[in-house]
């Protein structure tokens, strides 16, 4: 019965690395979709994303036939919650990519932002991307200097978002309403979903160290 269960906990981490193999295309593809207007690849995203659900559905009931059947304690029951919870905030983070790419769907043709700012989204959108990558290694190796990174390309996300917010309420901004709503939505789902991989970051490093780092919230 126990190599069952180590089999079982085994295919749990699989199952969290596909999903965030998933959410790593889908932004890498939201992003390009909303830095380039690209409404093919926006499209793409939208229709991939119940892909991203139903895998994480998926994840969550052998997790919790796992709990009914197994009753793990410990580290073991530590593992198993920890999955539910991170299953959670990789669906999320495929919602942020669509979200981004239904931003670039709807301003099609045009661009989302206008060019004073795409230099920043730009940038924002490669360390999502990056980040993304990161989190897929993480949950792979459970390496916790990756965990490191992707909590400092977090830091570097959050001051494109915060310079965001600066330009748009600034006295040179010129942009319409429509542009002003856009580019603070836009940054927000940018930032949020590095956010949640950090988060995700902060329960992998807890696993592998047994250390919860109340800095990394």
């Amino acid at each position: 019965m126990r190599e069952v269960f180590q089999q079982e906990l085994r295919e749990v981490q699989d199952r969290l690395v596909e999903i965030a193999e998933l959410v790593a295309i889908s932004i890498d593809k939201a992003t390009r979709a909303f830095n380039e207007s690209d409404v093919s690849l926006a499209e793409e995203v939208i229709a991939e994303d119940p892909r991203i659900d139903q895998a994480t559905v998926a994840l969550d009931e052998l997790a919790i036939t796992i709990l009914a059947r197994q009753q793990p304690v410990a580290r073991d029951l530590r593992i198993v919650v920890s999955a539910l919870r991170i299953s959670a905030s990789l669906e999320r983070m495929g919602d942020l990519s669509t979200h981004i790419s239904q931003l670039a769907r709807y301003r099609f043709p045009d661009k989302v932002v206008p060019k004073s700012l795409r230099s920043t989204f730009a940038e924002m959108g490669a360390l999502d991307v990056e980040i993304a990558n990161k989190l897929t290694s993480l949950l792979r190796s459970e390496d916790v200097q990756l965990a490191e990174e992707i909590r400092n390309e977090d830091d570097k996300v959050d001051a494109l978002h915060l310079s965001v917010f600066d330009k748009v309420l600034g006295e040179k901004w010129k942009g319409e309403a429509v542009d002003t709503v856009d580019a603070t939505l836009a940054s927000r789902y940018h930032e949020r979903f590095a956010d949640h991989a950090v988060a995700i970051a902060k329960m992998v490093q807890y696993l592998a160290t047994g250390d919860w780092d109340q800095s990394a919230a």
